[in-house]
């Protein structure tokens, strides 16, 4: 963050935005806002290039076609390793958290090489697709509260040796590998499977790269009564379920 102004970047919103993720930028936003922050927001569509000076890049879900072509087109541009490079938080959820891995299987049927910023490699399930409610614990190390989403994905995400895993489900699939891990992140790198929008769902993730981003310790307190009565709900529906 320079010159008192936070930048987000919300990559591919034509291509990448099918579950409602925008809603992760919108809430990001409003909480930087809620702080007193200045906050510049980009929305930066398949056509045009990625700054490279932005503080927090958000990327979201999207069919399987859309998915090869922002992977594509993100490789091609090159600009987010260089962002991340410069010390820049990137979440990105479903399509998105396939594409930062290695690879992962388009719709082609064909492994589509990713942008290497988080280790993980994605493949398609043979078995049923995972969709449903979803609860789990957020790594200890994060410091955060139960994580609730909504997931919807085939995919089967395998995390490498230098990728933590984002929670633990107690209920829901998760990555699908059956070790009950969902999502992955390192340093400054997140990626999760959870729609809802996520970050409506679980705000204190949206403190955290806020914090990340201003390399600071906590924040001011915010009017989060929105926020828990949705988070509530779902947890209760989610616990519903595995009564």
């Amino acid at each position: 963050m320079s010159d008192n102004q936070l930048r987000v970047v919300w990559i591919y919103p034509d291509l990448l935005s099918t579950y409602g993720d925008q809603g992760n930028v919108l809430v990001v936003e409003r909480r930087a806002r809620q702080r007193g922050l200045d906050v510049a927001r980009l929305d930066v569509r398949s056509d045009q290039p990625i700054p490279t000076s932005g503080d927090i890049y958000l990327i979201g879900g999207g069919e399987d076609r859309p998915q090869r072509l922002a992977a594509e087109r993100l490789r091609r541009d090159g600009h987010l390793y260089r962002a991340v490079e410069n010390g820049a938080i990137v979440f990105s959820v479903c399509a998105g958290y396939q594409i930062l891995g290695h690879e992962f299987v388009n719709d082609l049927g064909q492994r589509e090489p990713g942008l290497g910023l988080l280790d993980v490699v994605s493949v398609r399930g043979e078995g049923d697709r995972c969709v449903g409610d979803v609860l789990g614990d957020v790594d200890p190390r994060l410091g955060l509260p139960p994580l609730t989403g909504f997931e919807n994905h085939q995919g089967v995400t395998h995390l490498g040796p230098t990728a933590r895993p984002l929670a633990q489900v107690r209920f829901g699939n998760g990555n699908g590998t059956g070790d009950g891990t969902e999502g992955a992140y390192n340093d400054t790198v997140f990626g999760t499977y959870m729609h809802g929008p996520v970050l409506a769902r679980n705000p204190q993730i949206a403190d955290l790269l806020l914090k990340l981003a201003l390399d600071v310790n906590a924040l001011p307190p915010t009017d989060d009564r929105w926020y828990e009565a949705l988070r509530n709900e779902r947890i209760a529906a989610a616990q519903a379920q595995t009564a």
